[in-house]
């Protein structure tokens, strides 16, 4: 467990003492651990937890200050799940929305057609009539023809 506590700190690093205590975070020893900070070595000014009896107990304890539990691993997780079903239901509510919105022009359009049906069958109901009046005429016309042509042979 040496190792460990020299890999975390580069060989010939130090820290030093904060009596910040965190009561959430307590060492092996079962002591609330102490916020260390490194003072040489590549993890210099980081912040960390730490036995507050080491060196003169055997007590390995080390976590990163920044380092997250596995609960607050999982309840970001669990937050981005959150934010994603969200978006999700956003995205939804605006084709819902679209979708609404594109129904509504369709019975429109489709209300338009209707319209435009109907005044077809208006126009060629009326242009039958005026078929019908036009052949009327031109039988009637061809009727006084021949009466005129009958009278004045007649006479």
């Amino acid at each position: 467990m040496a190792a460990r506590r020299s890999n975390s700190h580069a060989s010939g690093s130090s820290s030093s003492n904060r009596r910040a205590v965190n009561a959430q975070v307590r060492c092996n020893c079962g002591i609330e651990a102490l916020i260390k900070t490194v003072r040489k070595g590549p993890n210099f000014g980081m912040k960390f937890y730490g036995c507050p009896m080491w060196p003169d107990t055997q007590c390995d304890f080390f976590k990163w200050v920044n380092q997250h539990s596995d609960v607050e691993v999982y309840q970001f997780k669990l937050l981005e799940k959150d934010t994603i079903i969200c978006e999700l239901e956003l995205e939804q509510s605006f084709r819902d929305e679209k979708i609404k919105k594109l129904s509504l022009k369709k019975a429109n359009l489709e209300e338009e057609l209707t319209e435009l049906k109907n005044k077809v069958i208006e126009l060629r109901i009326g242009r039958q009539n005026i078929s019908r009046t036009g052949n009327s005429l031109y039988l009637a016309l061809l009727i006084s023809w021949m009466f005129f042509v009958v009278v004045f042979f007649l006479n």
